[in-house]
């Protein structure tokens, strides 16, 4: 491994050993977010799920950050915090094995609701990991490595990630196109798969990780999480103003993840194998470029790094919505591809490295080792705040007008983003400035 990159040359011992687990962890997680990158699609071309369920559906993978404060207490105050995340991860898991249960004929999942509500549910179930698995994955690896290397062995594990995901989106989508029940079994083979991994997660050395919360009552020690939060807001204007730049844009990107699922089926028709190019077409460019962007986050101020973002994602928007407009097309391989999507997706693929990085760790740039779980905790939740709204925002939208009115105010949400924190830079507020 330190062959392919000779940069890790001068890791210490733990970061090495750190490394390997987290490497070998993002390896499997790869197969899974891969495969579960068709999952939205899988609701509503396979199953023929509703609109509003649909928006349930990517709800869910956000509302549950709404208890990511309350969570992160409970996990301060247990000094074993790899039993949690064991326990956590089968508990979430072990309801992906009812898909062994769901009908192998989709005609038949049409004929009643019940199979569409039991989708729902598990994926709600599944979902309920979040506030853990990001806040001690966040926690354990900043833990262990140094301020120097966190971007660039993060980066670098992500590509690894993001290689799986390709090889897996691309074959579930084959086997989907011929066979489009096949997530029955496929999906209770992921759930197992996560669970092997956390489980390698959890082997990271994190020594003694304690909190003075551990010392309080729980609901003392809430309120105080509470109060710390909301004095992180009030007095870290850089960090106040990088959430404000993140409500904004979570708007836009919950507004176009639901209604770009039904913009694919209803609009442009795609089957699985379309969908699966795109997907990873933007990943292979994510690949690339991780590694750079990796770097450039551990010299940057997030806050830019933020905002060049969200200017890819904006550009993303504009042109899946000149694919309504102009929809020039060929076919290659039952593939069909689109000109204005192939360019969408350019940008789409440079966003989402630089958002692999800055949602998972941006938040800890802005404080110490101690406090990173704190920070990211209170990114969590007021993610969880958007996602209430947001995916039912753009079905509303679409529901009453069209899918280009729908992309505009995924664009004005997007510029109102970029602008927070471009003012924000020009403030010059710097990292921890309080009021």
């Amino acid at each position: 491994m330190h062959e392919k990159y000779p940069q890790l040359n001068n890791m210490t011992k733990r970061e090495k050993e750190t490394f390997r687990k987290h490497f070998l962890f993002s390896i499997l997680d790869g197969i899974v977010i891969g495969a579960l990158a068709l999952n939205e699609f899988v609701f509503v071309h396979s199953l023929h799920g509703s609109e509003w369920g649909l928006s349930f559906l990517f709800q869910f993978s956000v509302i549950v950050l709404l208890v990511s404060v309350f969570i992160n207490e409970y996990l301060k105050r247990y000094r074993d915090k790899k039993k949690i995340l064991r326990y956590v991860i089968i508990l979430t898991r072990l309801p992906m094995l009812a898909f062994f249960f769901f009908p192998d004929s989709y005609e038949s999942s049409m004929q009643s609701g019940f199979f569409h509500l039991l989708f729902l549910l598990i994926f709600l179930i599944y979902f309920l990991s979040t506030p853990v698995i990001f806040p001690l994955i966040n926690l354990f690896l900043k833990h262990n490595y140094s301020g120097e290397n966190f971007g660039k062995l993060y980066s670098y594990a992500e590509t690894a990630k993001k290689i799986m995901a390709i090889i897996a989106t691309f074959l579930f989508g084959l086997l989907l196109d011929y066979q489009p029940d096949a997530y029955t079994y496929i999906y209770p083979v992921l759930g197992l798969t996560s669970v092997f991994s956390i489980l390698i997660l959890s082997r990271i050395d994190t020594g003694n990780i304690l909190s003075d919360s551990q010392k309080m009552k729980l609901t003392s020690s809430i309120r105080s999480t509470f109060r710390k939060t909301y004095r992180i807001l009030k007095q870290d204007k850089a960090f106040r103003d990088f959430e404000a730049g993140f409500m904004f844009y979570g708007l836009a990107f919950m507004i176009t993840a639901v209604v770009y699922v039904l913009f694919f089926d209803r609009v442009l028709h795609l089957n699985y194998s379309s969908v699966a190019f795109y997907k990873n077409y933007y990943n292979l460019l994510a690949i690339a470029t991780l590694p750079f962007f990796g770097k450039f986050l551990d010299k940057t101020d997030p806050r830019k790094f933020g905002m060049i973002s969200f200017a890819f994602l904006w550009a993303n928007i504009f042109f899946v919505m000149l694919t309504g407009i102009f929809p020039g097309n060929f076919e290659i391989w039952n593939i069909k591809i689109y000109y204005s999507m192939l360019t969408a997706y350019t940008f789409y693929g440079l966003f989402a490295a630089m958002m692999a990085l800055l949602w998972f760790i941006g938040s800890s740039y802005f404080t110490t080792k101690e406090n990173a779980d704190t920070y990211q905790a209170a990114h969590l939740t007021l993610t969880g705040l958007r996602g209430l709204l947001a995916p039912f925002i753009g079905v509303i939208i679409l529901h009453y007008f069209s899918f280009t009115t729908t992309f505009l105010v995924a664009l004005l949400a997007a510029s109102v983003a970029i602008l927070i924190l471009f003012f924000s830079l020009r403030r010059n507020y710097s990292k921890g400035t309080t009021t």
